[in-house]
């Protein structure tokens, strides 16, 4: 999809972060944008920013884990503008107490993350991929994945299975539309290490996902540590205009760094070879990920 301007986008999370610079990157190529959130606050921040530099935008409060509100959400984006070209399934979240065993989560941070990382996407494209195929134009759709989707350790499990999970669904939805024939492209956005506030996530967790023992916190020197790391990160705008490309390009897999390559391989290789796994420590692929200048020195 190489023609913008006057296109139609709708991106989810874009009350911050990647989704946010991506409704800035798209907003000024020309498109209009349809700003999704589950703080409508944020949203429609977003949607000041864009008016401010003459783009048409409106913000709709959705959370992604309510398919109701997905489908409410694609009938504003339809009721305006008539169409959707570019759809951004981006919105995610990260429960706190990353550093748990796999058997020590409580099962509310199973459901919420798998709700909005893995079944928010697959809301998305339930709700906006049937339409999008009758209107019969050209389109792209993006899932914000990770690469935690991409490789395997023993922390941040409750994030990284929904990942997995939503990378293996946007490589069926790419297939499906290859069959379809459909002139609808898919972009799988795996980003590294982003200066974003994801890890700030708990601020909207349902009530009714609230854990009963209460919401795990990190010790004071692990938050010290990702704090450090975040603000060391690359910025939303750099993934943005990673993303941008890629939809021009039609291109599928969007790899933020190459800092996590040696690891998806190995992974790749050893199911290949039928040999037991062996996991690098993610903290090390992250510093690496912050400075590869000393990786290749």
């Amino acid at each position: 999809m190489k023609d913008l301007e006057g296109r139609v986008a709708v991106i989810t999370g874009a009350g911050s972060g990647i989704g946010a610079a991506m409704a800035r990157r798209f907003g000024g190529a020309g498109m209009k944008i349809v700003v999704s959130d589950i703080d409508l606050g944020a949203a429609q921040a977003t949607v000041a920013t864009l008016a401010a530099a003459g783009v048409d935008a409106i913000a709709v409060r959705t959370d992604v884990a309510d398919p109701a509100q997905v489908d409410a959400l694609a009938d504003a984006a339809y009721a305006r503008y008539g169409a959707v070209h570019l759809l951004c399934n981006n919105a995610g979240v990260v429960p706190a107490g990353r550093h748990r065993q796999v058997w020590e989560y409580p099962l509310e941070d199973w459901h919420w993350s798998n709700d909005v990382n893995f079944m928010g996407v697959v809301h998305g494209i339930r709700s906006f991929i049937p339409r999008m195929l009758e209107a019969g134009t050209p389109g792209h759709v993006v899932t914000t994945a990770s690469v935690a989707g991409l490789i395997s350790s023993a922390g941040s499990v409750t994030y990284s299975a929904a990942k997995h999970a939503a990378v293996r669904v946007t490589e069926a939805l790419y297939a499906g539309l290859i069959e379809r024939g459909a002139a609808i492209g898919v972009s799988l956005l795996c980003p590294g290490l982003v200066n974003t506030r994801i890890y700030e996530s708990e601020r909207n967790r349902p009530k009714t996902l609230q854990p009963a023992t209460g919401t795990a916190a990190e010790s004071p020197e692990l938050a010290a540590v990702a704090d450090q790391l975040y603000r060391s990160a690359i910025s939303p705008e750099t993934v943005a205009d990673q993303v941008f490309e890629a939809v021009i390009e039609n291109r599928f897999y969007v790899l933020t760094t190459s800092a996590f390559d040696t690891a998806i391989r190995s992974r790749c290789e050893a199911l290949l070879e039928r040999r037991n796994p062996q996991f690098a420590s993610v903290l090390s692929l992250v510093q690496s990920d912050l400075h590869p200048q000393e990786k290749s020195s």
